[in-house]
């Protein structure tokens, strides 16, 4: 069983199955949810994930149509993802200790910030890997904003 919680402690929660593959983007919509370098994500499965503490303290922000954020109202930690209302997956950031993923692959590379250096061996795609391109692509990354690109700010 996974756990995690945000920042100051008030919201927490729990996974009961592992975690997907992890994923980190780095166009600007995530760099800015994530006030970093870019988004550190795993999915979670279905019906895996509970709130066990503080989800009254829970703010919520649709970013495109069905898809959004949870954040604790205190901290301003940035806990999971939404999609038609059911949390999606998990920053791991906000996991405790090992959440037994590791980032699998960085996409948006070609909008990342110019301060940003991204190690390891995960590939890089310059926008979504050819798995989740138009035709192919998967209901795990949200569709552009109408009007509005992946790297759009």
């Amino acid at each position: 069983m996974i756990a995690g919680g945000c920042f100051c402690g008030l919201v927490r929660y729990r996974v009961s199955q592992p975690l997907g593959p992890g994923r980190s983007c780095h166009c600007s919509r995530c760099r800015k949810a994530f006030s970093g370098a870019g988004s550190a994500y795993a999915e979670v499965a279905r019906g895996s994930f509970t709130w066990t503490a503080g989800e009254d303290n829970l703010g919520r922000y649709e970013t495109t149509p069905g898809w959004g954020l949870c954040f604790c109202r205190t901290c301003g930690s940035t806990l999971c993802g939404t999609a038609g209302g059911e949390v999606h997956g998990v920053t791991l950031g906000s996991v405790d200790g090992d959440p037994g993923v590791e980032i699998g692959m960085h996409l948006f590379v070609g909008s990342k910030a110019p301060w940003d250096h991204i190690g390891g061996r995960a590939p890089q795609y310059a926008g979504f890997p050819p798995s989740m391109q138009a035709g192919g692509m998967s209901s795990e990354i949200p569709p552009e904003r109408p009007g509005r690109g992946r790297d759009d700010q």
